[in-house]
């Protein structure tokens, strides 16, 4: 099955050869520090999760079976592997497989029946799904991918990848008894030969569960599927945590211990004028609370938002806004970075075998947009402008080890998952995020990151400057509502309205001042490009809070 990926060989190099770059994959990927010793609790960290009579435990080390050094991400080829060094009594569920464009990174899930009840079968047959034979590109040999065929009750949930055409043995596999199984996709795209290839249309992908959220008990297993032909599916499956127990999710230490070694550091553009602040801090200075038919007489925020609105949802009848006072307005627009807290969302994922950690930061006020035309950069005039600016970024950590797996970083409606892999880190295990300048979105690089088509679009500009927030030194934990009543949550987390004003203004009025400065031939494309926008875009609007977002029950959107 090939070389172990942990075992080194000498080689006699050739000076007269020309040496190929290390593809990354090579690399095995390590978090910067090692793991701390986290404190005592039930479950977290025990290396073995129960899903209610059927335990699992995570597997990184890997042999290499097959490789390809084309197609997929960046054109790099795929590499494919059989878990090794399983734990006694556990069995395989199925290989792995990433792209070749970034380090050996990844993990699959084995099994073992815990009660002797029969929660894992061998397959009673498989079947060839695709297979490199005639593929006319640079591969390692010849690659099988096979489908294990499960008994009744019983799914696979992974495939099995040899070098040779002989079928696997029956025990290297096992399927899992249909109970511990949940429904699947397709997630993050890991190969496929190319568009050219039309005799191997094969693609291969990672898959996750379909429903994911605090309640959904899915959970990936790690391993891959390959579809042909455009292929919808196969018999395939992911587990499911059949017990809906949380036993794995870490106590209030633990908590704090993984709050100390992850909690990240969101670096400032240079040029940023609008910082965060505590929402304490905001009420303080002046902030108000509107009501819909008595504009005339705001009335002034205590502390903690005792007196907001609790519930109710976004209905238009109340809103936020900054003081009335000019002096005291810029003045709090730019917040107050010094004693600025970061406001802990904790929850289970992928049915409590994951903790998510998402931090969110409160800005007063999101600054002005600039719009990239071509060659010209241009204010966007009130475009972008809006009170009350909530940005967040989420921890995802495995419970079987209290290891980051990836970092989420949220972008306007959107976002990015990023592998481990592929963060920066500082300070021993704390990943960097880049907030951009005036929209406060999070990137995980430096650099610009253009909001539209082409060479159209709104500027995200992000750098490292001298200014960050460490978000591990003031913060809170808003809710982790696993833990019961540990936490409490602030009345300000229960106001479901706006945090800023509705200000509608003439979008014409806002094109014609970019405009005067663009060519007469980039004026009718950045006029196409400014109609595209999302409407909370083109208008003045404060955004809703953290528990009104979909992520706060759901998963983040990517």
């Amino acid at each position: 099955m090939g070389n172990q990926i942990t075992v080194s060989f000498f080689t006699i190099s050739n000076p007269f050869k020309k040496k190929n770059k290390p593809l990354p994959v090579e690399t095995v990927f390590k978090l910067p520090s090692p793991l701390p010793s986290w404190p005592k609790g039930e479950g977290f960290a025990s290396e073995i999760i129960d899903l209610g009579g059927l335990q699992v435990c995570q597997v990184s080390t890997f042999s290499e079976v097959w490789a390809t050094k084309e197609g997929g991400p960046d054109n790099l080829g795929a590499t494919f592997y059989e878990p090794s060094s399983i734990p006694d009594g556990f069995f395989l569920l199925g290989f792995y497989s990433q792209p070749n464009n970034k380090p050996l990174s990844g993990w699959v899930l084995a099994g073992k029946d815990a009660k002797n009840e029969s929660a894992l079968k061998e397959p009673i047959a498989y079947t060839l799904v695709w297979s490199s034979e005639s593929l006319k590109i640079k591969q390692d040999g010849v690659g099988y991918i096979w489908l294990p065929t499960p008994p009744d009750g019983y799914k696979a949930v992974g495939q099995v990848v040899t070098s040779s055409p002989e079928k696997p043995s029956l025990d290297k596999i096992r399927c899992v008894r249909s109970d511990f199984t949940d429904s699947y996709e397709n997630d993050d795209w890991i190969w496929g030969p190319g568009k050219d290839i039309i005799a191997n249309n094969v693609n291969v992908y990672s898959t996750r569960p379909l429903v994911r959220g605090i309640q959904a008990m899915g959970i990936p297993a790690g391993t891959f599927i390959a579809q042909t032909n455009g292929a919808a599916g196969s018999t395939l499956a992911c587990l499911k945590n059949a017990k809906a127990n949380k036993n794995a999710m870490p106590n209030s230490n633990q908590l704090k211990a993984l709050i100390q070694a992850y909690s990240p550091h969101i670096y400032f553009h240079p040029d940023e004028n609008y910082f965060p602040s505590s929402v304490t801090w905001f009420f303080e200075n002046g902030a108000l609370l509107y009501t819909k038919g008595q504009e005339s007489n705001p009335i002034a925020i205590k502390s903690t938002g005792s007196n907001l609105p609790q519930g109710g949802g976004n209905d238009g009848a109340y809103w936020i806004d900054l003081p009335t006072n000019d002096a005291e307005k810029e003045r709090v627009k730019k917040g107050d970075l010094q004693n600025a807290y970061a406001y802990l969302h904790v929850k289970p994922m992928f049915g409590a075998t994951f903790t998510d950690i998402a931090i969110w930061i409160f800005y007063p006020f999101n600054g002005p947009a600039k719009a990239k035309v071509e060659f010209f950069n241009v204010p966007f005039g009130k475009i972008g402008e809006h009170v009350g600016d909530w940005e967040h970024v989420t921890l995802r950590i495995s419970n079987f080890n209290g290891e980051l797996k990836a970092v989420y970083f949220s972008q306007h409606s959107k976002g990015v998952w990023v592998d481990a892999s592929e963060l920066e880190f500082e300070n021993g295990n704390k990943p960097v995020a880049y907030s951009s300048l005036h929209g406060h979105a999070s990137y995980p690089k430096p650099g610009l990151v253009l909001q539209g088509n082409g060479n159209i679009g709104i500027r995200n500009d992000t750098a490292k400057g001298k200014i960050f927030m460490d978000t591990g030194e003031k913060f809170s934990v808003v809710n982790a509502d696993y833990m019961g009543s540990v936490y409490e949550e602030p009345p300000w987390l229960n106001y479901e309205r706006k945090w800023g004003p509705k200000i509608s203004y003439n979008i014409e009025d806002e094109i014609k001042k970019v405009e005067k400065v663009l060519p007469g031939k980039l004026k009718s494309a950045f006029d196409k490009f400014v109609r595209s926008l999302p409407k909370e875009v083109l208008g003045e609007d404060g955004p809703t809070g953290p528990k009104v977002k979909d992520n706060w029950l759901g998963d983040e959107t990517d």
